[in-house]
């Protein structure tokens, strides 16, 4: 089958992991800017994270320019990198 199905699902799940990154970063109490002071980790990781995932995602969509068909084998192997990545907003909570 030709990859347009698998990008499109791929992309969606991308998004999802981008979008579950933000959920975790809050502002502490007080005023905005010592709040905004306080919750520095929670913004570091959320950018690292965000970088990470887009440079994934950038790659992956690198690759799958470069090939006009995929077959199960190839699927399974995209739905394991699909997981790995859309594990990634629960290390970057633990980290922040």
């Amino acid at each position: 089958m030709d990859t347009t199905r698998l990008e499109a699902f791929s992309d969606g799940v991308f998004a999802i992991a981008a979008t579950l990154l933000i959920l975790d970063v809050h502002r502490a109490g007080g005023s905005v800017s010592h709040g905004l002071l306080h919750a520095w980790p929670s913004y570091t990781a959320y950018a690292i994270s965000f970088m990470t995932i887009g440079i994934i995602w950038v790659n992956h969509h690198t690759v799958l320019a470069q090939i006009g068909r995929v077959d199960r084998t190839f699927m399974f192997i995209n739905l394991v990198l699909l997981m790995v990545v859309s594990f990634s907003p629960y290390p970057t909570r633990v980290l922040a």
